[in-house]
C-alpha cells in the first residue's frame, strides 16, 4: 500500500433505486439543487457527466410533477369558487399533500418537513393568482412562479449525506 486509505463507503458507478428514493426525499427540502449540492449528498456515487445529468433530470421530473399538481389544484379551486388565494393552504390531510406525498414518499415512512407544506401552500397560491388573473394566456406565464419557488429551498439535513440514507431516515 502506498499510503492510500480506504473509505468505508462503497463508491457506486451507477445510480440505484435507493438513490432515487433519497433524491425524492431530498425534494422536500430542495426543488432546484445544483450539481455541487448533489455531489455533497451523494458521496457514494462516482460522479461523471452521465450521473450528474441523470440526477439533475430526476429533479427536473420531480418539479414537473409538482408544478402539474399545483396548476391542477389551483384550477380546481377556481372552479370550486375560491376567490382569495389566502384560503388555499396545503395541510397534511389535504388531497394535494396526499398526491405529492404518494409520489415522493410512497411508503409514507418519512416525516415531511413543515417547511415543505409552507412552500407548497405558497406555490399553490401563486398558481391560483396567476390563473385567476388570466396570466396563463402567456406561454411563459409559469416562469415568474418558478423564480419565486427556486428561492425557497431549505437546508438538507446532514443525515442525507450518509450512504445508508434513506434507510437511516426511515428508521428515525
Amino acid at each position: 500500500m502506498d499510503g492510500m486509505s480506504f473509505s468505508s463507503i462503497h463508491i457506486q458507478e451507477a445510480l440505484t433505486p435507493g438513490h432515487l428514493k433519497k433524491a425524492k426525499l431530498m425534494f422536500f427540502f430542495t426543488r432546484y439543487p445544483s450539481s455541487t449540492l448533489l455531489k455533497t449528498y451523494f458521496l457514494d456515487v462516482q460522479f461523471n457527466r452521465c450521473i450528474t445529468s441523470q440526477l439533475i433530470k430526476w429533479f427536473s421530473n420531480f418539479r414537473e410533477f409538482y408544478y402539474i399538481q399545483m396548476e391542477k389544484f389551483a384550477r380546481q379551486a377556481i372552479l370550486e369558487g375560491v376567490t382569495d388565494c389566502k384560503d388555499l393552504m396545503v395541510s397534511r390531510n389535504s388531497e394535494l399533500f396526499r398526491a405529492l406525498n404518494m409520489h415522493y414518499n410512497k411508503g409514507n415512512d418519512f416525516e415531511v418537513p413543515d417547511r415543505f407544506l409552507e412552500v407548497a401552500s405558497l406555490t399553490l397560491q401563486e398558481f391560483f393568482s396567476a390563473v385567476k388573473a388570466g396570466k396563463d394566456s402567456d406561454p411563459s406565464w409559469k416562469k415568474p412562479i418558478y423564480k419565486i419557488i427556486s428561492k425557497l429551498d431549505s437546508d438538507i439535513p446532514e443525515a442525507f449525506k450518509s450512504s445508508s440514507c434513506p434507510q437511516e431516515l426511515l428508521q428515525s
